[in-house]
């Protein structure tokens, strides 16, 4: 699939089915978030990954512990979603990376000198490909906030020091679970968005 078309076709999937994603597939899409851009190449995205009923019902206990919650949640088509994947980043990894020796001049061996927290902005990055992996799979994908992540990452033995951007669902879309109340808003003009020498 061409890289255009993915981001046309690209949607957050709410509702899955329990079909399992060949392990080949899951690791493509795994791949094509680790190529992510990554500053200094410090390489501090780090994936969590969760597949199969009892891996994924053991996080959503722990990230909906209360079992009236979840049976209030909107969307219970996602509980179905065969593949969790929880990208983590390390801040500590972009400090040593910008103390060594070609780095050093740069200032950004301290938190305090990053204006720009770069280790958010390439999570972010590893996150969009692996959506747009997911698309080129034909599989359904969702990112979503992870509740409760100071439950849930010691529980999946997951090293302090990491912090979870969210979480990605992956699988094969279930029936429509019906509208995002978001996604009614239109999209906004590329004339809108770009500002063209000058604001």
């Amino acid at each position: 699939m061409e890289c255009s078309e993915a981001l046309r076709r690209r949607r957050m999937v709410r509702s899955f089915d329990a079909r399992p994603v060949a392990a080949a597939v899951v690791d493509r899409v795994l791949d094509a978030a680790r190529r992510g851009p990554s500053a200094g190449f410090s390489q501090g995205v780090d994936l969590l990954v969760l597949v199969g009923s009892e891996q994924t019902a053991r996080y959503w206990r722990l990230a909906f512990p209360e079992p009236s919650g979840r049976a209030r949640f909107r969307w219970q088509g996602l509980f179905d979603a065969p593949v969790l994947v929880v990208p983590l980043v390390a801040p500590q990894a972009y400090l040593d990376r910008y103390r060594e020796a070609d780095k050093a001049g740069t200032a950004r061996g301290e938190l305090s000198g990053w204006p720009v927290p770069y280790w958010w902005i390439d999570g972010g990055m590893a996150v969009m490909a692996a959506l747009l992996a997911a698309v080129d799979e034909g599989l359904g994908a969702l990112f979503f906030d992870l509740e409760h992540p100071d439950t849930v990452l010691p529980a999946f033995g997951v090293p302090p020091g990491r912090l979870a951007l969210g979480t990605i669902a992956l699988g094969h879309p279930g029936p429509d679970d019906g509208p995002n109340r978001s996604s009614a808003r239109p999209r906004r003009s590329l004339d809108d968005v770009v500002h063209r020498g000058h604001w």
